[in-house]
């Protein structure tokens, strides 16, 4: 079994992820890409992780 690296500079609570390592509650990916789906976001719930790929 080939176990993903986790990225300590890269936290993840996201299970449903492919890339997240849950041994430590990491992302494996060395860079992700943050986006909104809003036009002015405000808050948390207006950013996406757009690395997000389900398993």
């Amino acid at each position: 079994m080939n176990e993903k690296k986790s990225n300590p500079s890269i936290c993840c609570t996201v299970q449903q992820c492919a890339y997240h390592c849950a041994k430590d509650d990491h992302c494996t990916l060395n860079a992700i890409r943050v986006g909104t789906h809003e036009k002015d976001p405000c808050t948390c719930a207006c950013v996406d992780c757009e690395s997000f790929k389900a398993k």
